[in-house]
């Protein structure tokens, strides 16, 4: 059982970059031009229509049929063809923001619409393949005119005025990503996961049209609509982008429910984890660590602040964290030293984490955590989202508010002592039972650097099966945090819960540490 997502939907969303200049669209080709009349005067109550009105029709699949030069590119090839400089939107015109193209090919073979919205007119942008440099690739003479395109990218310039960088990406099925300050692309949020990590298919649900507000020439922000179709659901997304230190996107989405939908997936974060502190499994790699998130965070709606560190599993695992209201989780990279990943290429440590804000109450339900066995770091094998306890049945309307912080470090996010580290190995010095396993975590934070060294701070440990034995707590003169250690003796060969943290008195220091044990095959 398999439920991989090949991470080429993403690494691909950033090679398409090079400096830009200005853009004027001509008029898109008759054939390009959707069924549905476009409004004259637009707003997102358009799109909300739209998404509603096709709710109600049969799900019908693209037919694009591509060319054998496109449907045939591979990786580096695809690579190899890069948006013209001098074809860029609004660059002429000196706006904070601009646009380019992605092209269609390789994997991305499902074409978008894109329009651009000036004073509430809607203009769709056409294809060209004037818009495009093929690089080294051998183009045939006869390329289709009205090709059509497979995304867009936003830049903006996010560290001088006079550079441009790109700071968001909407690029195959409902992925996008987006960086701030000194950061590199790493996980993905989608709009949307279905059925994601049951024994059947996942639903792939796609952004087949957006439309890109143009922005003032002091605007801070700019608005992306978007249409999402799919066998199940239909949604209209408003993004409004906020370029920064840490970047943030809210996103409205309005869905439309065509069928019942057995697990629907709410702002939904993909990552990669390959191997970490954690690891139980060996990986032949020089590396230390190979990881774009190591940790799920979550803020319940009752107050308590859960850490969970990833780990790639010997086989697929699923954990449900039950939830009213949530008040945030996210997918972290906490890991921020090079030395962790040793990696000049990857950059590793300046890739950014991810924090939900719900907006509103959400309810009832569950924030999940997939982790999927991967034997490389080309694969996202890691998925974290909401899921709404109520079943969600044909013609249901539901609406979720959230907002997204992309950042590589946010020190007041969680207000107790943070987890840094976690670490597991052999228990019980001589021991002779192999299956005794050890646990370190390391909590740091403002609060606990000031306790005193001889401070009575205490060790709360739980564990679903098995028992705990030699709990310790004490200062870490190394870190000026506390060391929390226990030892596990498992029950037989079963998986076990584990939970800890550290108080004083009446009194909670830390985050809840929580993590699935199993027993390594």
């Amino acid at each position: 059982m398999k439920f991989r997502i090949l991470l080429s939907l993403v690494l691909l969303a950033g090679a398409w970059c090079c400096p830009v200049t200005g853009f004027t669209a001509p008029t898109v080709p008759e054939s390009t031009q959707t069924e549905t009349p476009q409004p004259k005067r637009f707003n997102f109550a358009d799109v909300r229509r739209r998404a509603e009105v096709l709710a109600s029709q049969p799900f019908e699949a693209t037919n694009d049929a591509l060319p054998d030069f496109f449907k045939n590119l591979d990786y580096d090839q695809y690579r190899d063809i890069r948006f013209r400089a001098d074809k860029s939107v609004w660059r002429a015109e000196g706006l904070p923001f601009e646009l380019q193209f992605a092209p269609l090919g390789f994997l991305f073979k499902q074409r978008v619409a894109i329009n651009l919205v000036e004073d509430g007119e809607v203009r769709p942008v056409a294809y060209t393949n004037e818009l495009f440099d093929f690089g080294r690739n051998q183009v045939p003479a006869n390329l289709p005119a009205d090709l059509g395109f497979a995304g867009f990218k936003v830049l903006y310039p996010l560290h001088s005025d006079s550079h441009y960088d790109e700071v968001a990406v909407f690029l195959g099925a409902s992925y996008f990503r987006a960086v701030g300050q000194n950061q590199n692309y790493g996980l993905s949020v989608r709009g949307l996961a279905i059925d994601t990590g049951l024994p059947k298919p996942e639903e792939f649900p796609w952004f087949r049209e957006f439309w890109v507000e143009k922005p003032a020439k002091d605007a801070t922000e700019l608005v992306v609509h978007a249409l999402l179709d799919s066998q199940s659901v239909t949604g209209a997304y408003r993004f409004v982008i906020k370029p920064g230190l840490n970047t943030q996107i809210e996103v409205k989405a309005n869905l439309f429910v065509r069928d019942r939908v057995q697990k629907l997936g709410v702002a939904p974060l993909t990552s990669m984890f390959l191997h970490g502190a954690m690891k139980e499994r060996f990986f032949d790699d020089f590396r230390p660590q190979v990881h774009d998130s190591d940790g799920l965070l979550l803020a319940t709606g009752n107050g308590e602040w859960i850490w969970r560190p990833l780990n790639n599993p010997v086989r697929l695992r699923i954990s449900a964290y039950q939830d009213s209201n949530p008040r945030g989780f996210g997918l972290l990279q906490r890991d921020r030293a090079f030395d962790d990943y040793q990696d000049l290429e990857a950059h590793y440590h300046n890739r950014p984490s991810i924090w939900v804000e719900p907006q509103g109450d959400w309810g009832k339900g569950s924030v999940q955590l997939i982790e999927i066995p991967s034997d490389a770091e080309r694969y996202d094998n890691i998925a974290a989202f909401w899921v709404p306890e109520k079943p969600v049945e044909p013609g249901q309307q539901l609406e979720f508010n959230y907002r997204l912080s992309f950042f590589l470090d946010l020190p007041n996010l969680s207000p107790g002592g943070r987890a840094l580290t976690s670490r597991v190995g052999a228990g019980g010095a001589g021991d002779l039972d192999p299956s005794r396993r050890r646990f370190v975590i390391d909590f740091g934070g403002e609060a606990l650097a000031k306790l005193a060294d001889d401070a009575p701070v205490e060790a709360v440990v739980s564990a679903s099966t098995g028992q705990v034995k030699n709990v310790v707590a004490h200062k870490n003169p190394h870190t000026n945090g506390w060391r929390l250690s226990f030892e596990l003796l498992p029950q037989g060969g079963e998986p076990s819960e584990l939970r800890c943290f550290l108080k004083l008195g009446n009194d909670v220091l830390t985050e809840t540490w929580s993590y699935q044990w199993t027993v390594a095959k």
